[in-house]
């Protein structure tokens, strides 16, 4: 089936009054984005649902595997506009229904958004029904529980008809919610609340602690392509890398070894707070898990944040890891999560971590030492990428260099 059309359905957004218009015109953008560089397409945009009109070379198995994970689509379908006459509907549905198993089931479901159409919704799906059933063989009608259900949408332009519906990703459009900065470990974890706050309509830009030569750069790339998967569904993110080897050096020099998970996180959540205020963030993101691991105690938590007054979200406060498990392999961050590359939090580990670290006897040990200029060298030092879903790294390129040569 050659179809000219994909319909796409709007989320929670259906919801907003006044400025849902605000809301469509992202979600609208958002869309172009994800479907680049694709071509053969145009993107309309109205208030209650988008149409992206298709060109006979479109690729559209992939323009729907794409916009199947933007935030704020509800539902997509590839529809066929067809005239507005019955035999044209009539003659669309048999089409489908022939592509139907023998011993299959159907209905038909007619939506009459254009009221003036001269027949009225149960004589379009009786007339539909019927040619159906005199076209084609070995097919029933259910209405009840159909294997196949053939929508036909009578509008004021034309008729739609469709026949699939594939689920989307839901919430509302990245970009109205505000901009945050999310740690980005390398584990399983950090893709996941990345994930889900940008569900909630919240531009992400990344921040990753890079300590080279105790990180590899296999670490690095891990962390790439965990950002290359999180912007196939908003089109674009940033990646601040920060070389942390200095201050992560300079924490277990100065700090008792039972202190120094809690202060280098502190260390990165002061960095995090300088980058938030250089970038226009409103807010930090991590993928804490409460009680999860030492450095995630109420106590930890509380030593951790003293350090910054921007708000610290943790929309995984409360799973399970097998809840955070499930999460990642949904969204495709799992089998990359779990490659087998250090990062920093894994380097320096002490045997016997403080789980319920007491906040003045932290302060005391780094006072030791002004972590200040450090700091503000890491932040200075910050390489940004910006990743995109069709992203390549400098090595990706480079195999693809020497391939053409070869051949």
């Amino acid at each position: 089936m050659i179809y000219d059309h994909i319909l796409v359905r709007y989320g929670e957004l259906t919801l907003k009054g006044a400025n849902r218009k605000t809301f469509v015109s992202q979600l609208r953008s958002n869309t172009k984005k994800a479907l680049m560089p694709l071509q053969g397409y145009k993107v309309n945009a109205n208030r209650d649902r988008m149409y992206i009109e298709l060109e006979p070379d479109a690729p559209l198995d992939e323009m729907l595997d794409r916009l199947s994970g933007v935030f704020g689509i509800r539902s997509i379908s590839p529809v066929l506009k067809i005239d507005k006459t019955l035999e044209a509907a009539n003659q669309q549905a048999i089409a489908f229904a022939q592509n139907y198993a023998q011993g299959d089931s159907f209905k038909i479901e007619v939506k009459r958004s254009d009221k003036q159409f001269p027949m009225e919704t149960f004589e379009l799906q009786r007339d539909i029904g019927e040619a159906v059933l005199k076209n084609t063989s070995g097919i029933h009608v259910d209405v009840k529980h159909p294997d196949h259900t053939i929508k036909v949408e009578v509008r004021l332009d034309a008729i739609y008809v469709y026949d699939q519906i594939i689920e989307g990703a839901g919430g509302l459009p990245v970009g109205t919610g505000g901009k945050t900065l999310l740690m980005l470990s390398g584990g399983i974890d950090s893709p996941v609340a990345g994930m889900e706050v940008m569900r909630r309509g919240v531009t992400v830009e990344a921040i990753h602690f890079h300590s080279p030569p105790f990180t590899s750069d296999k670490a690095k790339e891990k962390v790439i392509e965990l950002t290359r998967i999180l912007a196939g569904r908003v089109g674009t993110i940033k990646l601040h890398i920060v070389p942390f080897t200095e201050l992560q050096k300079q924490v277990n020099k100065v700090v008792h070894e039972r202190y120094t998970m809690t202060s280098t996180r502190r260390m990165m959540m002061r960095v995090a707070d300088k980058l938030v205020h250089r970038i226009g963030a409103d807010a930090i993101v991590n993928g804490e898990n409460l009680g999860q691991v030492a450095s995630q105690t109420l106590k930890s938590m509380y030593a951790i944040n003293h350090v910054t007054s921007t708000p610290v979200l943790r929309p995984l406060l409360t799973l399970d890891k097998e809840e955070i498990v499930k999460k990642a392999k949904a969204i495709g961050t799992y089998e990359t999560s779990i490659q087998p590359f250090e990062d920093c939090c894994t380097i320096f580990t002490p045997k016997n971590p403080v789980t319920e670290p007491n906040f003045e006897k932290v302060e005391q040990y780094e006072s030791g030492y002004d972590f200040e200029e450090m700091i503000d060298r890491a932040v200075d030092g910050v390489e940004t990428l910006t990743i995109t879903k069709d992203y390549q790294s400098d090595k990706d390129r480079e195999t693809d260099a020497l391939a053409e040569d070869l051949f």
